[in-house]
């Protein structure tokens, strides 16, 4: 006769009382999600781990310093048993038997009236998970459905009606697998996707084929500024009811121009979701092995716009206070500039031979990272045919890091 299987069903929890017996690591696993549930709970046990405490001191849940007693169970409504106490156990469990109380063992799962499956949250939505009597299954396609929902891999469309709207999304430095899980949900579930040259461009050939996908560079703007013209590129599909993308590289607000982006959905009245993302400025260093910090080495690190050379007037870069630092420099957006803001940094008292680091286009296939020195970077860059996108690193730290694709 084939076993019949456990029958799924979601407990409201809320103001309920719960008692769980044993403060040990299966409980220091479980009592989240029963705090998170609203759960009233007991805790009986002689002893509890540090975490199981730090619950109890935030007022999470009650603890009773004491081993179980017939009783305990009265008035619940669910109890969990995580005790090394085989006779303690089998006790309640009986107790549990007796007063109706869906009851969970960690040390017998046969002699229990609930399990407890294997869960994962995503976006609102509780996976859960029973496969019986292996567990490591459980939580193996728990995991590979809750990492679907989240990556936009597993179809799940929303079905209630949507409020137009734009989400403002960091891509990251260019490995498409550096996204954010909610950048790459959202950009899954999108109807149109402004993207910029500089984001992750393998992402988008993952999207369904009804996704409209805008290159930003080549919006028409006629007597408009192009970020004028990207603005209302946005505002126009979201008012068109479309859940929009804009897909950026790095982080939005590092260099990104998000906020004249929000501001500008702001005054349109349109809803804006900002989704940061990694940037650049630390994951590209990272990528060839320079950390920006490091412990009696650099205590700061700075990250400096290069696009407009020092001499400009347009530039608000205080160079001979950057000079004087004694951290880590990084630049952005500045390939071109590069020999001037070298000779800047040299004539404010920069040493000379101040180790840096170009890494162009990091965290990517043709990731490649070139080496010099402050007084040679300028020729090392055109000699080398560096190009954007790079990222510059001047500092003592780029000694200590060797790239780990050599």
């Amino acid at each position: 006769m084939p076993e019949n299987s456990a029958y799924p069903v979601g407990l409201r929890l809320t103001g309920r009382r719960v008692v769980v017996l044993g403060g040990g690591q299966v409980a220091q696993r479980r009592l989240p999600a029963l705090i998170a549930a609203g759960a009233d709970i007991l805790l009986v046990s002689p002893s509890a781990t540090a975490s199981v405490e730090a619950m109890v001191d935030a007022g999470e849940l009650r603890w009773e310093r004491r081993r179980y007693r017939d009783g305990d169970f009265e008035g619940a409504w669910y109890a969990l048993i995580t005790t090394d106490d085989p006779e303690a156990n089998a006790a309640a469990s009986a107790e549990a038997e007796a007063r109706r109380v869906w009851c969970v063992r960690s040390d017998d799962a046969e002699a229990a009236s609930a399990w407890t499956p294997a869960t994962g949250r995503s976006e609102g939505v509780t996976v859960a998970v029973l496969t019986g009597r292996d567990p490591r299954r459980s939580a193996a396609v728990r995991d590979a459905v809750v990492e679907g929902l989240r990556d936009g891999t597993l179809a799940a469309p929303h079905r209630r009606t949507r409020v137009p709207g734009v989400a403002l999304v960091g891509g990251g430095p260019g490995d498409p697998d550096l996204i954010t899980v909610r950048g790459r949900r959202l950009l899954a579930e999108a109807d149109v996707v402004i993207a910029d040259r500089l984001g992750p461009r393998d992402l988008l050939d993952e999207l369904p084929p009804h996704v409209e996908v805008i290159d930003a560079a080549k919006i028409p703007y006629g007597r408009f500024m192009a970020q004028e013209a990207i603005n209302n590129a946005l505002i126009e599909h979201a008012k068109a009811g479309k859940a929009v993308v804009r897909l950026k590289g790095g982080d939005p607000f590092v260099f990104g121009r998000g906020l004249e982006e929000v501001e500008a959905l702001a005054e349109a009245g349109i809803a804006c979701t900002v989704v940061p993302g990694i940037s650049s400025s630390i994951s590209v260093p990272g990528a060839v092995g320079i950390p920006v910090t490091h412990r009696g080495v650099a205590h700061e690190f700075t990250v400096v716009s290069g696009h407009v050379a020092p001499d400009d007037p347009r530039s608000l870069v205080d160079w001979s206070a950057l000079a004087r630092l004694r951290g880590t420099l990084v630049l952005l957006m500045a390939v071109e500039k590069i020999a001037a803001i070298a000779a800047a940094l040299i004539e404010h008292g920069k040493e000379a031979d101040t180790p840096v680091a170009v890494v162009q286009e990091g965290t990517t296939a043709s990731q490649r990272r070139v080496d010099a020195t402050l007084a040679t970077v300028g020729e090392t860059v055109v000699a080398e045919g560096v190009r954007p996108p790079a990222v510059i690193v001047i500092g003592d730290v780029v000694a200590l890091g060797s790239d780990p694709l050599k």
